[in-house]
Order: C-alpha cells, then sequence, then structure tokens
C-alpha cells in the first residue's frame, strides 16, 4: 500500500492533548500521518535551508524581562479587519488537511472556531465549503485564492467564497509554481482526494495529482492588476499574502491590499530565502501603519508570536502545529494547540511586562546579532 492509492489512511482519533511543546508536537504526527502526508506537511523546499532560519531568525531578537510593570493577568484580546478575535492569531491556509485526519478542514475549522478565532480556507482544500461550514458553524473565515488563468473562473470562485461567508480574500502571490520539494518528488506524492473549490479549472479534480501539476495550471503570472481586480470585483479586503520585501509591499498598498501578509510559505518556496521573521521590521517600517501586517512562517511559541507583534505585525498565523494536533487529535487537538499558544504568550506578556497587545507593539527588543 502507497501514500497515493484510495487507502491512504489518515488518523481518525478526537481527543484533547496536553501541549507541552509544538515541537514535540512534530515528532508525534510523524507516528501518526503517512509518510508521504507527513513530508507533504513538514518538509520544506531544497536543503531546508529557510525552512530552519524560520525558526532561528527569531533568536536574532531578544526580549527585555521587566519589573515593576503593574501587570497582572495579561489580555491578549485584538481586532484585525473588523473581526474581535480572542488572541492575536489566526489559522493559516493550508492545503489538503484531509492528510492530517479524516475530518479534514472541517475538523480544523471546529477547533479554530470553539477557540474563538479566524479560519483561512485554502482553495486547495479537500473539503467543500459545505463541509468546512459543518466546522465553522458561522465562525468567521477569510477564503484564500489560487487565481485560474481564466478571470470568470476567478468570479465564480469568489462568488462562492463570499456567499460562504468570507469577509476577506488572501491572494497567495508567492506561490506561482512549486519550490523545489525533494521530499515529495522522492516520494512520488500525488494527493489522495481532490480538490472541490478549484477542480472546474483542473483537468482532473486534484486526486492523484501531483502539486507541481496543480500549480502549472493556476496562474502563474500574478501582477498589480489582478490585486486591482479582486478588490474591484469582491469588494472585499484583499490581503496580498508571500510578501518579503518593502517593495512588494508598498507596490500592494498601491494597488489597493486592505492588508499585507509577510511570510515565505513556511519555507517551501525559494530556499536560500532569508528567515521571515528577519525581513518583518524592514517591512513594517515601510508599511508605516497605513494597512495592518500579518505574519507566519516559523511560529511555534508565545515568544515568537510576542516578538512578531513587537516587530510590526498585528496579528501572526499558525500553521503546521495546528496541522499536528488536528492528526493526533482531531478538533480537540486543534483547540488545544491555539490553548498552548495563547497560555504561553499570556506567560510571556507577564514577564515582559505588557498588559495587552498594544503595549507588545511598543515593546523594543534587544539585538541578539
Amino acid at each position: 500500500m502507497t501514500d497515493n492509492s484510495l487507502e491512504y489512511k489518515a488518523p481518525t482519533e478526537i481527543k484533547s492533548l496536553d501541549v507541552i511543546s509544538t515541537y514535540e508536537l512534530e515528532k508525534e504526527a510523524e507516528f501518526v500521518i503517512p509518510k508521504g502526508g507527513y513530508d507533504y506537511i513538514s518538509g520544506g523546499s531544497g536543503d531546508e535551508f529557510t525552512l530552519r532560519q524560520n525558526t532561528e531568525s527569531f533568536n536574532h531578537k531578544g526580549i527585555l524581562p521587566r519589573v515593576l510593570a503593574d501587570v497582572e493577568n495579561p489580555e491578549t484580546q485584538t481586532s484585525i479587519l473588523g473581526h474581535d478575535i480572542r488572541a492575536p492569531f489566526i489559522m493559516a491556509p493550508i492545503a489538503a488537511h484531509g492528510l492530517a485526519h479524516q475530518t479534514k478542514e472541517a475538523g480544523t475549522a471546529r477547533g479554530v472556531a470553539e477557540f474563538g478565532t479566524i479560519m483561512s480556507i485554502s482553495a486547495y482544500s479537500g473539503a467543500k465549503f459545505e463541509e468546512i461550514e459543518e466546522g465553522l458553524n458561522g465562525a468567521p473565515r477569510w477564503f484564500q485564492l489560487y487565481m485560474s488563468k481564466d478571470d470568470e473562473i476567478n468570479k465564480d470562485i469568489v462568488d462562492e467564497a463570499k456567499a460562504d461567508g468570507a469577509t476577506a480574500i488572501i491572494l497567495t502571490a508567492d506561490a506561482t509554481l512549486s519550490g523545489n520539494r525533494e521530499k515529495d518528488l522522492r516520494n512520488k506524492f500525488v494527493y489522495p482526494f481532490g480538490m472541490p473549490i478549484v477542480s472546474r479549472y483542473l483537468t482532473g479534480t486534484g486526486e492523484k495529482m501531483s502539486l507541481n501539476n496543480i500549480y502549472a495550471q493556476s496562474k502563474q503570472k500574478i501582477s498589480p492588476k489582478d490585486v486591482r481586480f479582486l478588490a474591484d470585483y469582491s469588494d472585499l479586503p484583499i490581503i496580498i499574502k508571500g510578501i518579503q520585501t518593502a517593495e512588494d509591499a508598498l507596490a500592494a498598498i498601491g494597488v489597493g491590499a486592505s492588508a499585507i501578509w509577510v511570510s515565505n510559505h513556511g519555507g517551501r518556496q525559494l530556499d536560500g530565502a532569508p528567515g521571515s521573521f528577519d525581513t518583518l521590521e524592514s517591512i513594517s517600517k515601510a508599511v508605516a501603519k497605513r494597512v495592518p501586517i500579518i505574519f507566519d512562517s516559523g511560529i511555534r511559541r508565545g515568544e515568537h508570536i510576542f516578538k512578531a507583534i513587537a516587530s510590526g505585525a498585528d496579528i501572526v498565523a499558525i500553521g503546521r502545529p495546528a496541522l499536528y494536533g488536528l492528526a493526533l487529535g482531531g478538533w480537540k487537538g486543534v483547540h488545544s494547540v491555539f490553548n498552548y499558544f495563547e497560555q504561553d504568550l499570556i506567560r510571556v506578556m507577564q514577564l515582559a511586562g505588557t498588559q495587552t497587545v498594544d503595549a507588545i507593539k511598543h515593546t523594543q527588543l534587544f539585538d541578539m546579532k
């Protein structure tokens, strides 16, 4: 039996987790997710230099402990694009949650909704909007788009996302083709199930297709015109994801982006790129609070969330750790991971003398380089 057959056996257990470290979760998840699926979720491109830098770059800045700060029971609540959320983090858009658990995106959605934050739905979801809604039960969601080469199809997908309740469109701009994902090539990995949202522009359903094949059928020539098109057609906030330079951030804002998402796709695209955290501060200075900034790539601890916000992010997005939680405990595992991040962030806020998320934004980090 191979992972690429119809017999792909994703985990099914639903239980709460005692999360001590998300790094430990990753190791535990390797034992329950079939190899092809695990390597797809956990792996990066090339030598995985950028994947490693995403977590290591957080060590380039330190948090100064503060005393006599008159802080007790720090408050993690914040807001983003009109949504009040329980803590300054959301679910990142990730393809194919069914590789981690049989409940697919519906399981992740329930864990995110029960926690009290925003679910980002990937166009490469293995579940239909209706199935994901069963988990969300009306909770807020954003929709992440990989554009078709046909704008009429893009309109249909956006219409469907809006009808489902999406309150923002995330345009992922850094994945016009697949990075050099050697583990997937070595495993001859193909998706064991279809992708119902984008199947309308694939020569197939997505089932038994490689990521290279799927990317090749999506739009490669992403330009500022696409941002304007989506903003005008959708009448929703457009978030540009995959920003890694100040120049691209300013270009996106100039054509109507409502938010900037600083990310290097979790180290899955251009290997040799810097850790996402190392690019954040310069982008934040250039953006100068004109639009909100979302950050992902490498978030594993409360300290990472704190440092990202202190460096200019308004919120961060949780990616792989949520899928490891999903694999180990279904929706309850996702909920446990989000609870872990909340409690870990509260601990850091207390020790750093910050009562609120706004206070984190005014915190000066220490240069460790």
